[in-house]
């Protein structure tokens, strides 16, 4: 049949199953916008910042599991969703990025917002695109959506051109699998089905011979589904688990065999027994900065498996002794089908030990409000069955630390790229995706103002996200770390009272609270989540209060300080 191909866009959006977009319209995308006029099944969200629709298409992916898809104009919208795509790419979330450009003709003329937007976004997208032929048009989406949701999945960029959208070419219907996909050959090295057995037997020697296990689950996990596979394999080899950041939901926060986070803000019991383990299982985990700081002092007593399903990861930052280059759900499946079942033994009694001598505290309370308790309280009364979306920075570690994450998808943050101002576009998205939860943002005040703006969507739609800013007035983790590390100097991180939040609120047409004490925050808790509506709470806290446990940076993860 014949379409422009803004109208192919539409249709192409339609055979991958997407029913969602996020956005922001502009002159570029006009004709775009101009066919979505008419599709009555696609529900666009209007956004009031293209970074905010970018990061509410990325919490949406992570609720979901799906594509993740944004609408932005070219030139300042194009590179406005820069940051949601790197925050993306470091997480290895699924998007497409549609973004309007000035016409063919115009192209390198420093026309009217044109900016080469694929030259930009080049090294953090999968793969991006510049539609030149408006024929090739179905066949590049239908393969920017496989490129996202496959392998390792990540942002890819589509970047069309006006005259391309105007276009009238003759649109051929296809049949779509929207599936999750990895292809069992993606990489000749290790992708050989020869391979990757040779490796797992390995692999199951290893962990049959171990005395002292420890698990190591990444992001990867929560990616690929492998969570009940997670749980069985540990009780089968008895091997208590950590976490990294994004790795949080992957094994139940109840779970006896869980030791917490593991890293600079990770549990004691975590760095103790990654330091002291005889083999470490890193599964769909990136061995980050943040999780191993002094490399040549990180797991030094250990054999190392790492599982992952991105090549490029294996040996990058730390040696392995073990790769397993593929999908970790079914490695997990075939490594639980060969090890032998083992017996709880001394080293699990040693980790029992050491989470009875180190659970986690809030050191001395510094206020009348204590953050952790804040979060502990949420946990209870949501029993654990939210959606939690948080920014960066001490709100980031302390709900982290001291919200137990059951299932996965539940815990939503920026990890790799660090985002200030990511969780209320992400919860945005998350809502929106997954309207049978409950979603809370937590937020610092620093992080908040940076797309505050977005109260406008969450008013527009009224979406009953609970927005939780603890203000403590200050650039909390920066501050921390000038504490620590700077002699006390606190170079441009006192914030003040510069703004009343709950006016700010009342200002969206939003319910706002203020709690100031301990005593208040069950009963503004319980009364926000009674509300079916949007509600902004603002704890105030006190500008001292620490984040710990803590590495220093570039010390071995077991030389911690609380």
């Amino acid at each position: 049949m014949k379409l422009t191909g803004a109208q192919a866009v539409i249709e192409c959006l339609r055979e991958q199953g997407v029913d969602i977009v996020f956005g922001f319209p502009g002159g570029a995308i006009l004709p775009v916008y101009d066919a979505l006029y008419d599709a009555k099944d696609i529900t666009h969200i209007l956004t009031a910042h293209e970074q905010g629709a970018t990061h509410a298409a990325d919490g949406y992916a992570r609720a979901t599991g799906k594509v993740g898809v944004v609408f932005a104009t070219s030139g300042p919208g194009a590179t406005n969703t820069v940051t949601g795509i790197a925050t993306a790419y470091m997480d290895s979330v699924p998007l497409v990025v549609f973004t309007g450009q000035v016409a063919s003709s115009l192209l390198g003329k420093d026309s009217f917002q044109e900016v080469d937007i694929t030259g930009v976004t080049a090294p953090i997208t999968k793969h991006n695109y510049i539609v030149k032929d408006a024929e090739r048009l179905p066949d590049i989406i239908r393969q920017a959506f496989k490129i996202a949701r496959s392998g390792r999945p990540g942002p890819v960029l589509i970047d069309i051109p006006k005259d391309i959208q105007n276009a009238v070419i003759d649109y051929q219907p296809a049949q779509v699998d929207t599936s999750y996909v990895n292809e069992d050959i993606f990489h000749p090295q290790f992708y050989r089905k020869e391979e990757i057995e040779r490796s797992v037997q390995e692999a199951v020697e290893a962990i049959n011979k171990c005395e002292r296990p420890v698990i190591y689950a990444g992001g990867g996990v929560n990616i690929s589904g492998a969570n009940r596979e997670l749980v069985a394999f540990a009780e089968k080899i008895k091997a208590p688990v950590t976490c990294s950041l994004m790795g949080l939901g992957a094994f139940p926060g109840t779970h006896p065999y869980f030791m917490g986070m593991v890293g600079m803000h990770g549990t004691r019991v975590s760095n103790y027994a990654v330091s002291n383990c005889d083999l470490l299982i890193a599964i769909g985990a990136r061995f980050s900065d943040r999780v191993v700081s002094k490399a040549e002092k990180f797991a030094t007593h250990a054999r190392i498996i790492h599982i992952d399903i991105d090549p490029a990861e294996l040996g990058k930052n730390i040696d392995t002794h073990i790769p397993i280059c593929g999908d970790v759900k079914k490695i997990l499946q075939r490594l639980i089908e060969l090890v032998d079942e083992k017996q709880p033994n001394g080293w699990n009694k040693q980790i029992e030990d050491w989470k009875k001598a180190h659970p986690l505290r809030y050191g001395t309370p510094k206020g009348k409000l204590t953050p952790q308790y804040i979060i502990e309280k949420l946990y209870e009364l949501t029993a654990g069955k939210a959606i939690i979306t948080t920014e960066v920075g001490q709100n980031q570690m302390w709900t982290a630390q001291f919200y137990k994450f059951d299932e996965p998808r539940t815990f939503i943050s920026s990890g790799g790229l660090g985002t200030m101002g990511y969780g209320l576009g992400a919860a945005i998205g998350a809502c929106i995706g997954r309207p049978d939860r409950r979603v809370i943002n937590v937020a610092g005040d620093g992080s908040f103002k940076m797309n505050s703006t977005e109260l406008a969507t969450v008013s527009r739609y009224k979406l009953p996200i609970i927005q939780l800013v603890l203000n403590n007035q200050a650039l909390g983790m920066v501050r921390q770390w000038q504490r620590l590390f700077y002699n006390g100097r606190f170079s441009y991180t006192t914030l003040g009272s510069d703004v009343d939040f709950v006016k700010l609120a009342d200002a969206y047409g939003i319910k706002g609270f203020r709690v100031t004490s301990n005593e208040e925050v069950e009963g503004t808790l319980k009364q926000a989540l009674e509300m079916q509506q949007p509600v902004l709470i603002e704890c105030m806290i006190h500008p001292d209060e620490m984040v710990y446990p803590m590495v220093p940076p570039g010390a071995p993860i077991d030389e911690i300080i609380d």
